[in-house]
């Protein structure tokens, strides 16, 4: 298998190196690093990694910028490395199409089962026969990763595709917050569990007529979320 390709971009020179030493002792995986937006945006240009890990406080741009700069180009899978902890900040970068994000200071352990995570779901073959799902309007196309509403294109982040695809493939069923965590993160997620609401809430605003009344994921109230598709019609797998 060709060795994953990772992108650091972080401006303290001690972070960057630890985090590039750490990843470039394992073998599946080829490392670079950036010190600010200009290096990082040339490395991605010509690097193509499969993963970035993005410092949001950089000298010459912010993360959120960069990492919504670089999901206009691809659907690579961004990690927000930051020693902000507010909340506001965790969902702004969600909004510019963060998949994940960890906060300073951290655990190598952590943070390189994360990456794994991610790389292997990135990864995961689909069977041929779940290559399409079709609810009335709403189509998602798991090999091309196209997600249609309407005859229009709907711009999903790589998570936020995977979540969808997940709930999609299994309508009706009720799934707990610990649940996705497991099946769409693949790793026991150690943080606030609202991660889940809020990529939810991404997804809503973009496949609901009414984001706040939802008709295709609900919420179940103390328990979790589903994909409700009884009520739709025209529910199929497309070819």
């Amino acid at each position: 298998m060709t060795p994953a390709k990772i992108l650091v971009v972080d401006d303290d020179a001690s972070v960057r190196n630890l985090i590039d030493r750490f990843l470039s002792k394992q073998d599946d995986y080829v490392v670079e690093a950036a010190e600010d937006g200009k290096a990082a945006l040339d490395y991605f240009a010509r690097f193509n990694p499969d993963l970035v890990i993005l410092d949001v406080n950089l000298p010459d741009t912010t993360g959120f910028q960069l990492c919504q700069e670089m999901q206009s180009k691809t659907d690579v899978y961004i990690m927000m490395l930051t020693s902000r902890s507010d909340e506001e900040d965790v969902v702004r970068g969600f909004q510019k199409g963060a998949d994940d994000y960890l906060t300073k200071p951290f655990s190598l352990v952590e943070l390189g089962a994360r990456v794994g995570a991610a790389l292997k779901r990135r990864r995961r073959a689909i069977p041929i026969k779940t290559s399409g799902l079709a609810f009335g309007d709403l189509t998602i196309e798991s090999d091309s990763r196209i997600v249609m509403l309407a005859g229009e294109p709907v711009a999903l982040t790589a998570l936020e595709f995977d979540l969808l695809h997940f709930l999609a493939s299994h309508p009706n069923r009720v799934w707990r917050r610990s649940e996705l965590l497991q099946e769409v993160w693949d790793y026991d997620y150690v943080g606030d569990q609202r991660v889940v609401d809020v990529h939810i809430g991404q997804i809503r605003r973009k496949i609901e007529t009414v984001s706040n009344k939802p008709s295709l994921i609900q919420t179940v109230r103390g328990v979790g979320y589903k994909f409700e598709a009884s009520s739709l019609p025209d529910q199929s797998e497309a070819s």
